[in-house]
């Protein structure tokens, strides 16, 4: 759960948390040389309150590529944002009404399943796929044509 903002209603986020046997797809980026500290000053205020980074090894799709140490956000059991597990009806309904101030967290939801399609077409997420469906059905239901 990201934090709430006055006049926002807090959405639900990624939150990518400790687990020896998981595996994750995502982007790696390689920072300016010269920019790292600045950069990581600004990723740990982002990612404060219950956050910490972590060394993982990255494998790329690309397997000429040799896999590569890079820094990781994870979430802790102490994050006051955290929501963890919930039913996935529950999450569509905090997700169908949640804004703030990066936008609605429809948005989001709609984005972030947007690109693992285009990003790891072989991945089938059921759990994020089930929930951007559902959310859909909701928004239709309610007269809304998309999450914007």
């Amino acid at each position: 759960l990201e934090g709430a903002v006055e006049g926002s209603l807090p959405g639900r986020v990624v939150t990518l948390v400790e687990d020896p046997e998981g595996l994750v797809w995502g982007v790696v980026y390689k920072l300016p040389d010269g920019k790292e500290e600045e950069v990581k000053e600004y990723l740990d205020f982002r990612e404060k309150d219950g956050y910490r980074t972590i060394t993982v090894t990255f494998y790329p799709k690309d397997t000429s590529i040799d896999p590569f140490p890079v820094m990781q956000y994870i979430g802790t059991c102490d994050n006051p944002n955290y929501l963890g597990p919930a039913p996935l009806e529950d999450m569509a309904l905090q997700i169908l009404n949640a804004v703030g101030e990066s936008g609605r967290n429809t948005e989001y939801l709609f984005e972030l399943a947007d690109s693992l399609r285009k990003l790891v077409p072989e991945d089938t997420d059921e759990h994020l796929f089930s929930l951007e469906k559902m959310v859909k059905e909701l928004l239709e239901r309610n007269g809304k044509s998309n999450g914007i």
